[in-house]
């Protein structure tokens, strides 16, 4: 179960291009239910606040996974991701990472200068700093979330169309690559909803079985939520399901029976 809800987060990037209107803000909330089957394995959930970062107007996104029940007695995860949002621009300028997974803990904070092009990674495990250089428009895991669902017009993205993103983990540049694969009628908690289906490339190995093991299903609305996330791990299977929301800028839309 190690590196569940990190693969949660992540998986939550998933989509593209041009929007024009703002997808979320001040007070939006999600829960998920992260589960084998029927059995839980525990809970994640993002918040989102106003706040002021350097005297710039932010938002201020928790996201924030543990496990539960059983679960929580044979492998403890208890994960802490936040990010600073610059509202008008959509990039990051704080993040923060911080996580014990079965015992395996890492407890990172990065200071995104966009002028420079530099983060400052300061890794307070082992009271270490470093200086790295990444491209323009870089995000952090959490950001580029929220950034692509600022940034996807559902109208034009065609069915294969590969989307990609520069983003900064750790102490490292990633190119994140997903693929559209077209939309889907999903049976929700809440509903029969109309989705853009996903497809993220991932490293396969240690964790996922393949380059092409994950699924995301996104509200095709205004909104552009992560309704459930699919994942075909080296041992099972993984989803993440959305339980519980509130706070949309934007009606979420039924269809009726």
């Amino acid at each position: 179960m190690k590196k569940l809800f990190a693969i949660l987060f992540l998986l939550t990037n998933s989509f593209a291009v041009l929007a024009q209107e703002r997808s979320y803000g001040h007070g939006e909330y999600f829960k998920f239910r992260v589960h084998y089957g029927f059995v839980t394995a525990g809970y994640a959930t993002l918040n989102v606040n106003n706040a002021t970062f350097n005297g710039k107007e932010v938002f201020h996104v928790k996201g924030f996974g543990e496990t539960v029940g059983l679960s929580k007695w044979f492998f403890k995860v208890e994960d802490d991701y936040q990010s600073y949002i610059d509202k008008e621009k959509d990039i990051p300028y704080y993040f923060i990472r911080k996580i014990n997974e079965g015992g395996y803990t890492k407890d990172i904070e990065i200071n995104f200068n966009h002028d420079l092009k530099k983060a400052t990674v300061k890794d307070n495990k082992h009271n270490e700093t470093a200086v790295f250089s990444f491209p323009k428009g870089t995000q952090d895991m959490i950001s580029a979330f929220y950034y692509l669902r600022n940034h996807l017009n559902s109208e034009k993205i065609q069915v294969g169309e590969v989307i990609e993103i520069n983003m900064f983990f750790d102490k490292e540049n990633y190119k994140f690559r997903l693929k559209f694969l077209g939309k889907e009628i999903l049976d929700t908690n809440f509903g029969r909803v109309s989705t853009l289906v996903f497809r993220p490339f991932v490293q396969s190995g240690r964790v996922f079985k393949e380059k092409e093991s994950l699924t995301v299903w996104v509200s095709n609305d205004k909104n552009k939520i992560p309704l459930l996330i699919k994942a075909d791990l080296a041992v099972g299977s993984l989803k993440a399901t959305l339980t519980e929301f509130k706070g949309l800028q934007h009606s979420f839309k039924i269809i009726a029976d």
